[in-house]
C-alpha cells in the first residue's frame, strides 16, 4: 500500500481557537468542524500542528480532534507557553507545559517555542536551563522561538539550544530572504517554519472585499491578483509555490477555516514554478510598505 508523503504543510491553529485573520468570514469553527479540518489535514499528509496557549481554545480543540481521530500518539505538536508568564520560574513553566500536554492529550510536544523574540533576552537568565530540562525529561523533543525580525532570526539561529525558528514571510515580504536567514538555517541545520504565508488572508482577498480600514492596501492586492492572472495561477498556488521554490527546506504554517481550504492549499503545493518565475515574483513587488506587511499596524493605518 502506498502512503502519501508527509507534507511540508503545517496546520496553523490560531483559527481553531480564535476568530482570527483579516479574511475570516466564518469565525471560530465548532468542534465537529475542527475534527473535520484535522482529519483532512491528516489525510493530506500533514503531521505537524502549530498552536499556543495564547490562541484561545486552540489547544483543547486540537486535543478533542486528536482523541476523536485516535492520532494523539502520532501528531507532532508545536506549542508556545503564554508569553505573560514568568519564563524564569521553573514551577510556573512546568505547570504551564503540563497544562498544555493535558489539553492536547499528547504524551509530549514535538516542539516548544518561545512565543515572541523579546523572550530571547531571558535565554541566559534561566530560561535555557528550564527548557533544556523539559527536553531531558521527554516533555518536548525540540526547542525554538517565534520571531518577527531578520535580526532576531539571526540571533536565534546562532544560539545553542534553539532547534527551530518560526518567522513571517510571503510573496510581499522578502526581508528574511534578503538577509540570508534561510541559508544560515541550512548551514546551522536548524528548521525554519514560515507563517503569514497569506498575510492573514490579505493576499487571497478581492480588492473590493477589503474593509475600509484596509483600503490603503488595495494597490498591493490588485498587483497580487494581476500577477496570478499573468502567470495562470491561483493566488494560493502563487503564494505557496513561491515559498516552496525559494525556501525548499522550510515548513509552511497555514491556517484554515474549512477542510476545503486545506485541500486547495495542499493541491497548490504541487504547483512547480520555474526559476525565472520565482525570480520575477521576488522582484515584482519591490519594497512593500511596512504598514501592509505588519498586521499589528493595520488597525492604525488609513
Amino acid at each position: 500500500m502506498m502512503h502519501k508523503p508527509v507534507s511540508s504543510l503545517v496546520l496553523g491553529t490560531a483559527q481553531l481557537g480564535l476568530s482570527y485573520g483579516l479574511a475570516n468570514r466564518t469565525g471560530r469553527p465548532d468542534l465537529p468542524m475542527v475534527e473535520d479540518i484535522v482529519r483532512t489535514a491528516w489525510e493530506q499528509g500533514v503531521r505537524e500542528f502549530d498552536t499556543a496557549q495564547d490562541y484561545g481554545t486552540s489547544e483543547s480543540a486540537l486535543g478533542y480532534a486528536f482523541n476523536k481521530l485516535g492520532i494523539a500518539a502520532q501528531a507532532m505538536v508545536i506549542s508556545k507557553i503564554d508569553p505573560a508568564l514568568d519564563h524564569r520560574n521553573p514551577g510556573v513553566m512546568t505547570k504551564a507545559l503540563d497544562a498544555s500536554l493535558m489539553k492536547l492529550g499528547v504524551p509530549r510536544l514535538f516542539g516548544l517555542m518561545l512565543h515572541n523574540e523579546a523572550l530571547l533576552a531571558q535565554w541566559d537568565q534561566g530560561v535555557s536551563s528550564i527548557l533544556s530540562g523539559f527536553v531531558r525529561s521527554g516533555k518536548t523533543q525540540c526547542l525554538g522561538v517565534s520571531v518577527y525580525s531578520p535580526e532576531k532570526a539571526w540571533v536565534a539561529l546562532n544560539m545553542d539550544g534553539i532547534d527551530m525558528v518560526q518567522l513571517p514571510s510571503n510573496i510581499l515580504d522578502n526581508r528574511f530572504v534578503e538577509r540570508g536567514v534561510f541559508e544560515l538555517a541550512v548551514k546551522k541545520k536548524k528548521q525554519v517554519y514560515i507563517r503569514s504565508v497569506f498575510l492573514q488572508g490579505l493576499i487571497l482577498m478581492e480588492p473590493d472585499e477589503l474593509p475600509e480600514h484596509m483600503f490603503f492596501a488595495r494597490p498591493v492586492v490588485e498587483r497580487v491578483k494581476a500577477l496570478a492572472r499573468e502567470l495562470g495561477l491561483t493566488r494560493q498556488a502563487l503564494a505557496l509555490g513561491y515559498l516552496k521554490a525559494r525556501m525548499p527546506k522550510a515548513k509552511l504554517v497555514v491556517g484554515v477555516e474549512t477542510p476545503d481550504q486545506l485541500i486547495r492549499n495542499a493541491v497548490s503545493l504541487n504547483v512547480s514554478l520555474t526559476r525565472e518565475q520565482v525570480d520575477a515574483i521576488g522582484k515584482y513587488f519591490g519594497r512593500v510598505d511596512v504598514n501592509v506587511l505588519n498586521p499589528a499596524l493595520w488597525g492604525r493605518s488609513a
